[in-house]
């Protein structure tokens, strides 16, 4: 709550204190849980029951057991004004494969990372070995069963998901890619720049994983 995004709850207790939903759903990422030794969590809840949400539960839940292709770890709670039997959905664990989002074929050199900067993350990544600590660059292929987490910083350098390329330089996913990563339809339309589209989708949430925890909303509404 000492950043200035953590406002932002207060922000969603005070509309739901004044509009009373039947139901809710938060996301955040699964720190949250452990943030300030447990703190800065209890206090989200004591708030929403203090606002008179007899129903509250919290589950940890990572896309790639939803289908899709990408390790991401989130903190879902969802709240009911009335008593209810919700329960989240049991993960399906289908099995996946980073191959099964990727383009067949990506011709534009734009989304190759340069020599200056696949020098520089290979010289960061043996710092970082050597040291046992740091942030490098995460190397993957279509048989890769999936990708680390997409975030917001991809737009940067793209150095958390690289893809490997025959006699190329590893790249950075495309959009498009970025899209099915996240599970996002394919008629799900783009008309932002691409660090914009890496943006966003680096901020949103699977919908792989939302859609099944809605169906389960709405049995109990």
């Amino acid at each position: 709550f000492d950043d200035t995004r953590g406002t932002l709850f207060f922000d969603i207790a005070t509309i739901l204190k004044m509009h009373k939903p039947k139901a809710f759903l938060l996301e955040n990422v699964k720190g949250l849980k452990w943030h300030d030794g447990g703190y800065t969590f209890k206090r989200i809840i004591d708030t929403l029951n203090d606002i008179g949400y007899q129903t509250l539960e919290h589950q940890v839940l990572n896309a790639r057991d939803f289908g899709l292709p990408q390790n991401r770890e989130r903190v879902f709670i969802v709240g009911f004004w009335k008593s209810t039997n919700f329960y989240f959905p049991e993960p399906p664990k289908t099995e996946t494969r980073l191959g099964s989002i990727l383009e067949k074929r990506v011709i534009e050199d734009k989304y190759t990372i340069s020599e200056k900067l696949w020098t520089s993350a290979i010289k960061r990544r043996e710092r970082a070995i050597s040291k046992g600590n740091g942030f490098s660059y995460k190397l993957f292929n279509r048989d890769s069963p999936y990708t680390s987490t997409l975030s917001a910083r991809y737009y940067k350098d793209g150095l958390e998901i690289l893809i490997e390329q025959k006699n190329k330089n590893p790249r950075r996913l495309t959009p498009l890619e970025a899209r099915k990563l996240q599970g996002f339809p394919d008629d799900f339309q783009i008309p932002v720049s691409d660090s914009q589209a890496y943006k966003q989708f680096g901020n949103a949430v699977s919908v792989s994983v939302i859609r099944e925890i809605a169906k389960n909303i709405i049995k109990n509404l």
